[in-house]
């Protein structure tokens, strides 16, 4: 198409197509990226899995019973920590 001023599109106006065209497809990109990774795993907390999320879906499959689930729930709430006899670290 011919413009009032010369015979096509200055160069700017090949690099602002061209840099949009790049950020469209970026955000396309992004969008499926972004719905793809909210759709899968067990449910996340600041970034890393709840554990007592994933527990709770192991209770509820049927993969424990209520008296493990109680112990290791306690044992994630707690830390860990059983007193004094609960190991430091290293070899047994």
């Amino acid at each position: 198409m011919m413009f009032w001023y010369g015979s096509g599109w200055g160069w700017w106006q090949g690099v602002l197509s061209v840099l949009f065209m790049l950020a469209f497809w970026g955000l396309v990109t992004w969008g499926i990226y972004a719905l793809a990774r909210s759709s899968r795993g067990p449910a996340r907390r600041g970034g890393t899995y709840d554990a007592l999320a994933i527990l709770d879906e192991r209770l509820a499959r049927g993969e424990i019973d209520q008296v493990q689930y109680r112990a290791t729930r306690d044992l994630i709430r707690t830390g860990g920590a059983t007193g004094p006899t609960a190991p430091t670290g290293g070899a047994w």
